[in-house]
């Protein structure tokens, strides 16, 4: 299951020339838009954001890479701009996602007098406090912090007219189900609700009934790994030998971004020493990392200021790097699902990926 070769990526289909101009959305926005570098909307995008311009609940199931931030990112972001009384209420599983959403609002709100507040465990609480009592049109967060910021009556969910679940399928499978239900219980009967997830379990059903209205369904989970992923394994005959082998590979050309996994932060860490002392320009990311360090070496890796990314499957879900040459899986993910999303890292936007499985 861990080898398959790469088919040719498909042409886009004809739809997918149309342009962000013909959205009704703001000047303003389609500006921001055109300096992100954006020129042709992904079919998610071309689906949802009418929709959800129209202020219909919607489903989305996409794969990773669809372009699904932005898909919900740009009818918020017009909302808010056209009527500052409208907020929006962002839920993601991971704080590197978060980030990164929030990083996206950023860029696409330049000169639009819109803020966000960030609220994410492993940063400062009493600064996102002030952030929160800012009145911001757009909050983004975490389970666990904004549950803590729910009980200290800090954060009121019925000041929110629209409502973000992102990456639900992997809330789930880390346990915040019971966190999901919770916020579900405050939220206000009149609401625009948008859900994202890459599966549907009995699990994640039962959220949707209690979250949706009427929804429209956008579904581009055509398959389960991207087709432009070639996949094969590394054979490992000695166990001792297998960091020499991590090694032969990443010295050879074509090996320039690569993301590599690993099952647990001590091995993690532990790799990433013995890379650095062979030279390599390498960076760690896992749990036991500061928010501030995940943060700068995920900047460092995204700007080629290192070549590897050393991980935890904290960086499987959602993380958008662009150009990641390899990803190499140094251990076993527990998980088919794990694989999938760790892969996905690779062969994004149109590009050829490779991934690599060592096998002991």
């Amino acid at each position: 299951m861990f080898i398959k070769k790469a088919s040719q990526v498909a042409e886009p289909l004809q739809e997918t020339f149309k342009t962000f101009s013909d959205f009704n959305i703001a000047d303003y926005l389609k500006v921001n838009i055109q300096n992100k570098g954006y020129q042709t909307p992904t079919p998610i995008q071309i689906q949802a954001i009418p929709a959800i311009l129209e202020g219909r609940d919607l489903i989305g199931l996409a794969n990773t890479g669809t372009g699904k931030t932005a898909a919900f990112l740009i009818p918020i972001v017009n909302k808010i701009f056209k009527d500052k009384t409208q907020k929006a209420f962002i839920i993601t599983p991971t704080r590197e996602l978060a980030v990164q959403i929030n990083d996206e609002l950023r860029s696409l709100t330049e000169n639009m007098s819109i803020y966000s507040a960030l609220l994410i465990g492993g940063s400062n609480m009493h600064r996102q406090i002030k952030d929160l009592r800012r009145n911001p049109g757009v909050i983004i967060g975490t389970p666990g912090r904004l549950k803590d910021l729910i009980d200290r009556r800090e954060l009121r969910l019925n000041d929110f007219q629209t409502f973000v679940l992102d990456e639900v399928d992997l809330m789930v499978d880390i346990g915040f189900i019971n966190d999901i239900k919770y916020f579900l219980s405050f939220l206000p009967q009149v609401r625009q609700s948008l859900f994202f997830s890459a599966t549907i379990s009995p699990k994640i059903k039962e959220i949707l009934q209690s979250f949706v209205q009427n929804p429209v369904t956008v579904s581009l989970k055509v398959q389960d790994t991207a087709e432009s992923v070639n996949q094969d394994v590394i054979r490992i005959q000695n166990p001792a030998k297998k960091v020499d082998h991590l090694h032969d590979l990443l010295i050879q050309d074509g090996f320039d971004k690569v993301l590599v996994f690993g099952r647990t932060k001590h091995g993690i860490e532990k790799l990433n020493k013995e890379l650095t002392f062979r030279g390599f320009k390498t960076g760690a990311l896992h749990g036991n990392k500061k928010q501030s360090q995940r943060r700068r070496i995920l900047e460092s890796f995204k700007n080629d200021e290192i070549q590897i990314l050393l991980a935890t499957d904290v960086a499987s879900r959602g993380l958008d790097i662009n150009n990641v040459t390899h990803v190499i899986n140094y251990d076993l993910p527990q998980t088919y699902e794990d694989y999938i999303h760790r892969i996905g890292r690779t062969g994004r936007a149109g590009k050829a990926g490779t991934a690599l499985t060592f096998i002991e």
